[in-house]
């Protein structure tokens, strides 16, 4: 049995796990990340965590997830709030030199997205992209079971792409910007300030929709503007699926089917054989940083 050492870092914790070539995680270990100690407490608790664990010698790679936008090519961050101090540092490359192992790093949607595509909805599917709709907008391209990361390491990210050249700048992002307009919060502040009302997330935005004409309106755009987004990554990739995972799909049921619809619409007649699925594998963070080791191994 292959088996692959996997590391989830986050701003509050760091865990480190074995886990199979099916995905099963066979052992974790689990602490506080304290990045506020710089990054060198980081670097040796993860090594520490990584060192601990019963199955290390077995492993044939190591996976390491990070959040936030990732040098994959060269194995730093490129940019993070929780993590500052760690920005620029080759965190793959010293991982690689202590452990004398083949070592990979990805953002935390690019290893969900290989674990989505070799374990859950993609199984079995060559071409595929992955979607991240929540608290902002982000996504990766899988081909041949593989993540392509593009020439700086950015390839398949979207929150940035513009869906709308006459809509406002938010938040510093280009006018119009996916993130700005089709994640959690953006339907929230639009629906506030259409309906006059505080809605605390687009859960309930979606259920106000049902009888309330104006937060209709907000979702009738969400839709489009979701549509083109994803019609845009078919023209770029023409993936067989889109898989879509986030806060927002909670309430999938209200919006996803009328997306697909409105997306195939305008694709050429060729290519609207794309389907629109829900994510489903679980720790996909976890095993995903397993998965990005197996893919790059295989």
């Amino acid at each position: 049995m292959k088996t692959y050492v996997a590391v989830d870092l986050g701003g509050t914790n760091i865990r480190a796990a074995i886990v199979d070539e099916e995905g099963k995680i066979l052992e974790i270990k689990k602490d506080k990340t304290e990045a506020s100690l710089g990054k060198e407490h980081v670097m040796a608790k993860m090594e520490e965590l990584i060192a601990s664990l019963g199955g290390l010698n077995e492993a044939l790679g190591i996976g390491l997830g990070i959040p936030g936008p990732t040098d994959t090519i060269n194995g730093k961050i490129i940019l993070s709030n929780n993590l500052p101090d760690l920005i620029g540092y080759p965190i793959a490359d010293r991982i690689r030199k202590r452990f004398n192992k083949p070592t990979f790093m990805a953002n935390d949607v690019k290893v969900a997205g290989i674990a989505e595509a070799l374990l859950g909805e993609g199984r079995g599917s060559n071409n595929l992209y992955y979607l991240t709709i929540s608290t902002g907008v982000a996504g990766a391209m899988i081909l041949d079971g593989k993540v392509l990361s593009g020439f700086h390491g950015h390839g398949g990210e979207i929150g940035n792409m513009t869906i709308d050249p006459n809509r406002e700048s938010i938040g510093g992002l280009n006018k119009g910007a996916a993130e700005s307009w089709v994640s959690g919060p953006s339907i929230v502040r639009e629906a506030n300030k259409a309906c006059n009302k505080k809605f605390k997330h687009a859960g309930e935005v979606f259920e106000a929709a049902k009888s309330d004409e104006r937060a209709k309106a907000v979702v009738e755009r969400f839709k489009d503007d979701l549509a083109v987004l994803l019609a845009g990554v078919c023209f770029v990739c023409d993936p067989e699926k889109i898989m879509i995972q986030g806060g927002v799909m909670k309430s999938a049921g209200e919006f996803l089917s009328d997306v697909e619809e409105r997306m195939r619409k305008l694709l050429f007649p060729g290519m609207r054989e794309t389907t629109l699925a829900y994510a489903s594998v679980e720790e996909a963070g976890l095993v995903g940083a397993a998965m990005l080791a197996k893919s790059e191994l295989a």
